[in-house]
């Protein structure tokens, strides 16, 4: 089960049950706030979990019992203005610098094995997170520049930038780059909020393996 805030996307956590993944939610507030201050946003952290109000329950899927945000609410669905795709790629741009600035600060840090991360090691989490950006920008509609999978900078710095130029495209109604054709594409809404939650999903498990055990961040 996942709790997710509407208007901060990449702020999601799971829980066994609601309560649980409200408090976690709730719990991640101080370490999401500094992504909003980075894209130059005032973000409000809750006082208490009690001021998170629920406004709409979907019916998970096998995205959600994976230990993914599989699903967005309704309003992903709805068109863009302006200056909310800006206000959302600040949000994009802030994720990757954030995940861009731990995994540098973990290099050659030896990440602790557990439920936190499973075995992978920092280069298979870059690879990871590139790779799954490759997939969502296909499912926005667009094919990924060539190649990606590489470990230069430069094939990530290209798949970003192409990320911003579909998303820009396709909230302001122009044809997309290098166009693919999705089954079942995903809204802009929707892209931005599961690749910003997974680039801090993957920063927040970076930060914590790398820590010793008894200093590892409330979760």
């Amino acid at each position: 089960m996942f709790a997710s805030s509407i208007d901060w996307p990449g702020w999601s956590r799971g829980g066994r049950q609601e309560l649980d993944a409200l408090e976690a939610l709730f719990s991640y507030a101080p370490r999401y706030a500094p992504v909003a201050r980075r894209a130059r946003l005032a973000f409000s952290e809750p006082d208490d979990v009690s001021e998170l109000k629920v406004t709409e329950r979907l019916r998970g899927n096998a995205g959600t019992d994976f230990g993914v945000p599989s699903l967005g609410p309704a309003s992903d669905q709805e068109p863009m203005g302006e200056a909310e795709i800006e206000r959302q790629l600040a949000l994009l741009k802030a994720a990757w610098q954030t995940f861009d600035d731990v995994a540098a600060g973990a290099e050659g840090v030896e990440l602790r094995k557990g439920p936190r991360g499973g075995g992978r090691d920092l280069g298979k989490i870059r690879r990871h997170v590139r790779e799954s950006e490759e997939a969502y920008l296909t499912q926005l509609g667009s094919r990924p520049p060539k190649p990606v999978r590489n470990d230069d900078d430069g094939g990530a710095v290209r798949l970003r930038d192409a990320m911003v130029e579909a998303l820009t495209a396709s909230v302001g109604g122009r044809p997309l780059a290098n166009p693919g054709a999705p089954k079942r594409p995903w809204s802009p809404r929707y892209v931005l909020r599961r690749t910003i939650w997974h680039a801090l999903d993957h920063a927040w498990e970076i930060e914590d393996r790398a820590r010793p055990a008894s200093e590892e961040a409330t979760t």
